[in-house]
């Protein structure tokens, strides 16, 4: 009895924690061409909820409702063309996992590039502000070592003439 609860509880941890649940919705196709479009479709759709997973990796209900409709988009004979451009109206190119080059996309591909070279500007600025920093602090340094120096020996020696 004991033996039994414990597999039970353990197989309902191993259920609900792995999201096992997510995928009983099982998709069943005439033939193996639509079931490859399906599966390379929704790992070319983004999840707008998640934003870094597909649709196929995603467990948000909008992905799941997005996998149901590209399903049933294919079902009913649509291209994936038809079937990207629907999501496209509906989701803006940001959908796409890799959006058109366009200049409503120019921020989607060119933004990280340019977001790295200034990085890189401020990086090399702060670096190059340090080495003068410290260029400036050593000067300092030995400005006054140097005015030390100076100051003592001029009050050590006596002017000759002056010891009567």
């Amino acid at each position: 009895m004991k033996k039994s609860r414990i597999c039970l509880t353990g197989l309902l941890f191993i259920l609900l924690s792995s999201n096992c649940l997510a995928a009983m919705n099982l998709y069943h196709f005439e033939d193996e061409t639509k079931k490859a479009r399906f599966k390379t479709l929704i790992h070319e759709l983004r999840c707008t909820v998640c934003q870094n997973q597909t649709i196929a990796d995603s467990n948000a209900d909008l992905a799941k409702d997005l996998r149901d409709k590209v399903y049933r988009m294919i079902q009913d004979g649509k291209t994936d063309e038809e079937i990207k451009d629907f999501m496209v109206s509906r989701f803006t190119d940001f959908v796409l996992y890799n959006p058109p080059l366009k200049p409503g996309t120019y921020v989607l591909w060119l933004g990280p590039g340019i977001l790295l070279i200034i990085a890189i500007f401020f990086l090399y600025r702060n670096i190059r502000r340090k080495d003068l920093e410290q260029q400036n602090d050593f000067n300092e340094s030995q400005k006054k070592r140097i005015a030390n120096l100076l100051t003592e020996n001029t009050t050590d020696e006596k002017p000759k003439g002056l010891d009567k």
